[in-house]
């Protein structure tokens, strides 16, 4: 099985991690059997790396975590011994350099472990770094490390590419953690960003190497054509995971893998794309498709969920998600009702579930501050609402609710019966 090796350590991981920020899930918690099913055999089948965070599934992430390590396999052994733990201190939370001892020991607790072996200051820019470095972050990481409380240390990037050197330079960073597609070359920290970490034998970590799904499962009309003509039994998950496993700057990726059929596919492609690995044909159409994603990706959205709960109830990635898909797929409705345009009003326009459409932004501008993506959210939703949202639109959402949606229903009905008789 491939291992790609942390330099600094001699750690040798699977360069597949399990990412535990979309763990399945089932009425808004963790789906814990489905959950634990593929975990288990996720470690059982060579996977040593599990990611989480102190906000992960509102804080239920790294408590279920603990459970499922504390186990033991069939000789006896603690899963918690047969992996590399990784989880991160909440910066936007921290007020104080007391804060930071709190929080550790806290996620110890729920993890039930008395070492972190990978711990991550989560979600920063450089100037969010300088802030808590005012307040006493490089001594609280030397000091947790000197007393055995986290062995390495390092930064999850959300940042600009102009700042990630210069934050790489101003600690003994063991790891960073960076979102790397081949949709987004040169976001966040970048290719440029990645290679200077590599070439300070800082291990590379990736996170959305999907894309929050954007590039996994039904894609472009172009982008699929063009991967067609290569081999057209391959999945789109096939080519974002071997685009990155190709380069060797990477350590390890982690997926958000969501079921057992994922983790299968997922370690499938890990152990068997090695570095430089892929041709020079297949590159180039990974390039091609590079550049239909940019010219036609609408709002830099990954569907993290790091922007919620919104306080007026918006749900800010699904109105992006459905925005961004109508341009991307540009699927035709029937008469001048569209089926990105019905997708919304039953999603979050208030037919099929509470109310949650763009509309309902009053600008507070919360979202904009915890967003990775820096992304101008308050005026992302005002186009998604100028879009979506036309004159009258509440009350076209009660006229589908309470007239069209029930005939739509009786007509089914008599057409089953005809069916069935």
């Amino acid at each position: 099985m491939n291992k790609r090796i942390v330099k600094r350590n001699g750690d040798e991981l699977f360069p597949l991690g399990l990412g535990a920020m979309r763990l399945a899930t089932k009425n808004n918690s963790i789906d814990k059997e489905v959950s634990k099913e593929y975990i288990l055999y996720a470690i059982e089948n060579g996977v040593n790396y599990i990611d989480t965070a102190y906000a992960y599934h509102g804080g239920e992430s790294e408590t279920f975590l603990g459970d499922i390590l504390s186990l033991t396999d069939s000789e006896g052994v603690k899963y918690r011994d047969r992996v590399k733990l990784s989880t991160k201190l909440p910066s936007w939370m921290v007020r104080s350099r007391e804060d930071m001892d709190a929080f550790l020991n806290e996620q110890l607790r729920k993890l039930k472990t008395d070492v972190i072996d990978y711990y991550f200051i989560h979600n920063v820019d450089f100037s969010s770094v300088l802030r808590l470095k005012d307040l006493g972050l490089y001594e609280f990481l030397e000091k947790a490390r000197a007393d055995g409380r986290i062995k390495n240390i390092g930064f999850s990037y959300h940042g600009s590419p102009n700042e990630f050197n210069d934050l790489i330079d101003d600690f003994d960073w063991d790891m960073v953690l960076v979102q790397y597609n081949y949709s987004d070359v040169n976001a966040q920290a970048g290719i440029r960003g990645i290679q200077y970490a590599y070439e300070k034998d800082i291990a590379v970590f990736v996170m959305e190497p999907l894309k929050g799904g954007i590039l996994a499962g039904e894609l472009p009309e172009k982008v699929q054509n063009l991967f067609d003509s290569v081999d057209s039994n391959r999945s789109a998950v096939d080519w974002a995971l071997s685009w990155i496993l190709n380069q060797k700057e990477i350590t390890c990726i982690l997926s958000g893998m969501g079921s057992l059929d994922q983790i299968k596919e997922n370690m499938a492609i890990a152990s068997r794309v090695e570095i430089d690995s892929l041709s020079e044909e297949e590159m180039d159409v990974l390039k091609q498709a590079q550049d239909i994603f940019d010219s036609m990706m609408k709002i830099n959205c990954t569907g993290c969920g790091y922007c919620l709960p919104c306080p007026k109830g918006v749900n800010i990635p699904d109105c992006f998600k459905i925005y961004n898909e109508k341009y991307l797929f540009n699927k035709k409705g029937i008469g001048p009702i569209s089926n990105a345009m019905m997708n919304y009003y039953m999603v979050v326009g208030g037919v099929a579930n509470k109310q949650a459409s763009a509309g309902l932004c009053n600008h507070c501008g919360r979202c904009k501050r915890l967003c990775p993506q820096s992304l101008d959210i308050p005026n992302e939703l005002d186009t998604v609402k100028s879009e979506f949202e036309l004159f009258g639109f509440n009350y076209q959402i009660k006229f589908v609710k309470k007239i069209a949606m029930p005939s739509i229903n009786r007509i089914s009905k008599v057409f089953d019966f005809f069916k069935n008789s």
